[in-house]
């Protein structure tokens, strides 16, 4: 998991830094050039919804995502432990559906019927799959805390 945390974490700062100079070149084009670029705007909010994604996989895995306490301290001491499993397996079910199956669906049909983005025409395709990529990434993380909350 380190090795992933590692990794996922060096390719989220280096989305962020293109797109950071996008957004830069977009403003820079505008304000001092005079010649506003249609393309800027469109590959940062690519770059954002890559970054966010990841970002939340990155999250998911240093277990630091967003929890509500609704149990009390005697509760959460007692079974605790088959709670983290249950949450787990909710989690990996809902990944599993939704961001793997579901995105590779969404890939299928925005392949198939020639979908691309306004300004750059990239297929969306490419910009969906961040989602199973994103399954895949939460579904390691995932696993491992199952297996060593199981242990």
């Amino acid at each position: 998991m380190k090795k992933l945390d590692f990794y996922l974490g060096w390719f989220i700062v280096l989305l962020l830094s293109a797109m950071l100079f996008t957004v830069l070149w977009g403003v820079c084009a505008r304000y001092i050039m005079d010649s506003p670029s249609s393309w800027t705007e469109e590959l940062a909010r690519f770059f954002l919804i890559w970054v966010s994604m990841l970002g939340a996989a990155y999250v998911s895995g240093k277990r630091d995502h967003i929890t509500i306490d609704l149990w009390p301290e005697h509760v959460i001491k007692k079974y605790g432990r088959i709670m983290d499993v249950s949450v787990s397996l909710v989690i990996i079910l809902f990944v599993f559906a939704v961001f793997i199956v579901g995105g590779i669906r969404y890939i299928y049909v925005s392949f198939k019927l020639w979908q691309t983005s306004a300004a750059l025409e990239i297929p969306m395709g490419y910009i969906y799959l961040i989602l199973p990529l994103t399954g895949f990434c939460v579904l390691f993380y995932r696993i491992g805390f199952l297996i060593k909350d199981l242990k």
